[in-house]
């Protein structure tokens, strides 16, 4: 899970930079370094707010991809040890008992494709009703 985690930071610090480096130019922005307010308040008080939807967003995205790697990696027998649960190792140890008890492998199965569809819906729902840009508002 910390492989998963060091794979992923780099994509939300790709994602956040931009916004983080058009934010920098903004007017309020640099109003408050004129009013002698600290970089460290100034990030907490208007970038943070500010990119805060789109990594929100990106955390729901990402942990649909994380899911499924780690179930791919579990699959493979290179995720958690057995003792831990895990949908990837729950699909490989039901594999030999498919043609006696189906459901262990549809069960696994199912819980997998409805949790990375619902992470990816509700990305995309926050993504709806987090952006300041749209116009129906």
């Amino acid at each position: 899970s910390i492989a998963v985690a060091v794979v992923f930071v780099p994509i939300f610090i790709r994602v956040a930079r931009g916004p983080v480096l058009a934010l920098r130019e903004v007017e309020y922005v640099n109003a408050a370094k004129a009013t002698g307010m600290g970089p460290l308040a100034i990030v907490w008080r208007h970038i943070l707010p500010n990119i805060s939807n789109i990594v929100i967003v990106q955390l729901t995205l990402s942990l649909s991809w994380a899911v499924l790697t780690e179930a791919s990696l579990s699959y493979l027998g290179l995720g958690t040890p057995p003792p831990s649960p895990s949908l990837g190792s729950m699909v490989l140890e039901s594999q030999t008992l498919v043609t006696i008890a189906p459901w262990l492998l549809v069960g696994p199965g199912i819980a997998l494709v409805l949790l990375i569809i619902g992470l990816n819906l509700l990305g995309d729902g926050l993504s709806d009703v987090l952006d300041v840009t749209r116009e129906d508002r």
